[in-house]
């Protein structure tokens, strides 16, 4: 949910229908106590990464090292990005579902075009987010169906809201969930598994900010569920990466 250029210290608004997402008390006493618990990882989050990490990273990919100018705040950084590509060069995605757009899908759709030339559909609740990395990518001569996607209460038993998705294919290779921010609820992610049945046998599901407090809840409950998945933490960057393959 970042574009190229610097983000500030606190989330925007939850795009265009912010005004008819009401948080209740309950909510936001969660957010209040896993944000008191979770300052530290919440610090940890503005970093993107060390600065030949990303160079290296660019590197790798063929890209000009002032493309990808400002990583930290709310962007993914190069731990995670450095994951989303390892799996692309291994695997060789057909299809990468994205939720929540910016850096991340900068250095997809490269190593897709790269490796396979797989598709990136990604979604994000601020359209300007969306148009703006739609451009980006364009300058780069990279191209991604992106999309925006308002927010809705959550399905099933997760708390908060999650995104109005439509139109995706029944296969999914690979899913990278990186929003919605966790300002909405600690647990809002919860709800990306409503597509875990459309993951492939092999396919991988990557979450940013794993070691937060909301997201190893969420992650023991995931376990519980889908037995069929071998999840695990990967702790290589400041905010962790929850890493899910479905068994074959």
């Amino acid at each position: 949910m970042t574009t190229r250029d610097a983000t500030g210290l606190l989330p925007r608004s939850h795009g265009a229908h912010a005004r008819e997402i009401v948080t209740s008390l309950t909510d936001w006493a969660h957010i209040l106590l896993f944000g008191a618990i979770g300052w530290p990882w919440l610090l940890r989050s503005l970093s993107g990464g060390r600065l030949q990490d990303k160079i290296a990273l660019l590197d790798r990919l063929g890209l000009p090292h002032d493309s990808l100018p400002n990583l930290g705040s709310w962007k993914a950084d190069t731990a995670l990005l450095g994951l989303i590509v390892d799996h692309i060069e291994r695997a060789r995605p057909a299809v990468v579902v994205e939720l929540g757009a910016g850096a991340s899908s900068f250095i997809t759709a490269r190593a897709l075009q790269r490796h396979g030339g797989g598709r990136l559909i990604s979604f994000d609740q601020h359209q300007d987010f969306v148009e703006a990395t739609r451009g980006w990518l364009n300058e780069h001569g990279m191209d991604a169906d992106m999309r925006g996607a308002a927010l809705l209460p959550a399905p099933g038993d997760w708390p908060g809201y999650w995104y109005d998705i439509a139109a995706l294919p029944d296969r999914i290779d690979m899913l990278v969930i990186d929003g919605p921010p966790w300002t909405i609820h600690p647990q809002v992610r919860g709800a990306a598994e409503c597509l875990f049945d459309r993951i492939s046998p092999g396919g991988v599901v990557l979450l940013d900010d794993g070691a937060r407090p909301g997201e190893r809840i969420l992650l023991q409950r995931w376990r519980q569920r889908w037995p069929d998945f071998e999840f695990r933490l990967d702790l290589s960057g400041a905010k962790g990466t929850v890493i899910g393959i479905r068994r074959g």
